[in-house]
């Protein structure tokens, strides 16, 4: 059985897959962006009591499997990481781009789904995105 966590009156295990991309699906993702990125969600998915089980920033998805307890909306949470993480990327990066959009890096909207017991097949998903989205992109250039 899972590990549960617990709150003053509740053991819970709430785990959710969650995707969102850049506005403009713009492929900024990579380099120094990318390395600073993964840290920057940890400790912001911490500050609300939060964990990031897996994750991984492709060229323009961001894929991850965040633990949220049950106190705290799923909505809420992803807003604020994405909200905060975009301030931070403008007062990091914003000054070096002139066309970095600041508080306006992530496109509206996200995609979540719910883990239960599937978790060991999300992570493998997570960790296997990158070979699949290279796979399909080889697919694309024979049409």
């Amino acid at each position: 059985m899972d590990e549960l966590e617990s709150l003053s009156h509740t053991k819970w295990t709430c785990k959710y897959h969650v995707v969102f991309i850049p506005k403009g699906r713009r492929k900024m993702l990579y380099g120094q962006l990318r390395n600073h990125l993964g840290e920057v969600f940890r400790n912001l998915a911490q500050q609300k009591e939060n964990r990031i089980e897996e994750g991984h920033l492709m060229v323009d998805p961001v894929h991850m499997m965040i633990a949220i307890p049950p106190k705290y909306a799923v909505s809420q949470v992803v807003g604020y990481i994405k909200g905060k993480s975009a301030i931070h990327l403008a007062r990091v990066y914003g000054e070096r781009k002139r066309n970095f959009v600041g508080q306006h890096f992530w496109a509206r909207g996200y995609f979540v789904s719910t883990v239960g017991r599937d978790e060991a097949v999300i992570r493998a998903y997570i960790k296997k995105q990158k070979q699949e989205d290279q796979r399909l992109e080889q697919l694309n250039l024979w049409r």
